[in-house]
């Protein structure tokens, strides 16, 4: 990778991965950038579930309604979890550590996908959340906000066109 910029604008998000397995350096890889992710006040808020075994990655594929039947195909879901009780910007905290173990995997080579989970339900009204806690054994006050599905890329696509981006929403000085 040449920079920084040339990786976020390479990441797209992979919703098909082969069969090929990740490896555990790829992974302690991976999670030792989620642990090094900044939280407010260090309040180390974020937390994680890794979920490797296909029996449940398929579970986790129907825990909603739409968007999350990739899980399925995936080789490594990271479940991101954040506490209130350690930080009233838990999703920030949360969201900041998710979005750098998508830019390190892609940064590996692997392809990865955000499934949210906060505020989304499955097709009989359950939500999510609760569908996850329940499968994973998560406790209370722990809440899940979103899944990271990864893998090696069974697709390739194009880096994100620069020409396509959207200038008029920064504003300089004011609205």
């Amino acid at each position: 990778m040449e920079n920084f910029h040339e990786l976020v604008r390479l990441r797209r998000s992979t919703r098909k991965f082969t069969e090929e397995e990740i490896s555990p350096e790829e992974v302690k890889t991976i999670m030792e950038t989620a642990l090094m992710a900044p939280s407010s006040k260090r309040s180390l808020s974020w937390e994680f579930v890794l979920v490797e075994e296909k029996e449940k990655l398929e579970k986790l594929s129907v825990c909603k309604d739409n968007g999350a039947k990739l899980i399925a195909g995936a080789k490594l879901a990271v479940v991101v979890l954040g506490d209130p009780a350690k930080s009233d910007v838990w999703i920030e905290d949360a969201s900041i550590a998710a979005t750098l173990i998508q830019l390190q995997a892609e940064e590996l080579g692997l392809g990865s996908c955000w499934v949210q989970i906060r505020d989304r339900y499955g097709e009989n009204g359950e939500s999510a959340e609760d569908f996850i806690r329940e499968l994973l054994n998560i406790p209370l006050p722990m809440q899940v906000l979103a899944v990271i599905a990864l893998g090696h890329k069974a697709e390739t696509k194009p880096p994100f066109d620069l020409q396509r981006a959207k200038w008029e929403k920064v504003h300089i000085g004011q609205w």
